[in-house]
């Protein structure tokens, strides 16, 4: 198995305050920060050069509780400062640019409206761009390097805990290699229910597989206070999904539109069922082996 060298500096020494990401013999430089931080961000040289960057912020409204809004600008300071005016819904802000500075205005758009698009196909979070620009054309050679620039991206990012262009491994670029990792397929069935549901553990991701039904609305409440406030939460993510068209309802229930990456299997047993669920067990592979008995495979 390859394996990648990130280096991440914490620029104030506190997990989560500003943020420098690099991969060895990658261009590119990610910085990320909280918006408090955000005045010592536009200090930064990185911020005075052409790049893109991600505006985040927590929502309960929004798919996997997450707004976000993707941008690109000749001098990023300019645009963000900007930003600090005329949007309120974020608190965390991730910049990229290029370590020698050789990302020119037409890249930037390149690179803007690539992860737009693969943020809208990992349809992890709520998109707040109104428009999803054209991909722009490119010379050739400079169209590879950008592809392979996301690339890095779709590797770095997620590390940050910032998976918003995080899809399938087998769906990334070409011009990347990677190492895909998968689970056997785990079913949960519920005839009285009418769910009938498949998933697998992609890459450490537990992902409700394409083509699966389950419940078309929420019933569960709950009783005690935590168990209602479970409820509600799984109520949410079900209607998020619902809403954006990842679950498309028909006579028979809710049936998938693409695939659904959950926190975990418990969770989405939840979604699935309309019910508080024990993921690791209720979910069955075909040869009767629970995903609990999977994941601890090896373990003596």
């Amino acid at each position: 198995m390859s394996g990648k060298q990130i280096k991440l500096f914490l620029v104030d020494g506190t997990p989560g305050g500003l943020t420098t990401a690099e991969i060895t013999n990658w261009t590119g430089h990610v910085l990320s920060a909280r918006r408090s931080d955000l005045a010592d961000l536009l200090k930064r040289d990185e911020a005075q050069h052409t790049g893109v960057y991600f505006l985040l912020g927590d929502d309960e409204a929004a798919v996997g509780d997450t707004r976000c809004y993707i941008g690109e600008a000749d001098v990023v300071a300019d645009r963000l400062r900007y930003h600090q005016r005329d949007k309120d819904f974020w608190d965390r802000v991730v910049v990229i640019t290029s370590k020698d500075t050789n990302l020119t205005k037409s890249h930037a758009r390149y690179l803007e409206s690539r992860l737009i698009l693969l943020a809208t196909q990992a349809a992890r979070l709520s998109l707040a761009n109104g428009t999803a620009p054209l991909i722009p054309a490119l010379p050739e050679a400079d169209a590879s390097d950008m592809d392979y620039f996301v690339g890095q991206l779709q590797i770095v990012l997620p590390v940050l805990g910032v998976n918003a262009i995080r899809v399938r491994p087998s769906r990334v670029l070409a011009s990347v290699t990677v190492q895909v990792t998968e689970s056997p397929i785990f079913y949960l069935r519920n005839a009285k229910a009418g769910v009938n549901a498949r998933a697998q553990q992609i890459d450490g991701e537990f992902t409700m597989l394409k083509g699966s039904v389950v419940i078309g609305s929420w019933h569960g409440v709950g009783k005690a206070e935590s168990t209602m406030k479970a409820y509600a939460a799984y109520r949410t993510q079900h209607e998020a999904l619902l809403a954006e068209g990842a679950f498309v309802v028909d006579s028979g229930g809710a049936r998938l539109a693409r695939d659904v990456v959950f926190s975990s299997p418990s969770t989405a047993g939840a979604v699935a069922l309309g019910r508080s669920c024990n993921g690791r067990v209720e979910w069955v592979s075909a040869d009767g082996s629970t995903f609990g008995i999977w994941e601890s495979r090896g373990v003596e």
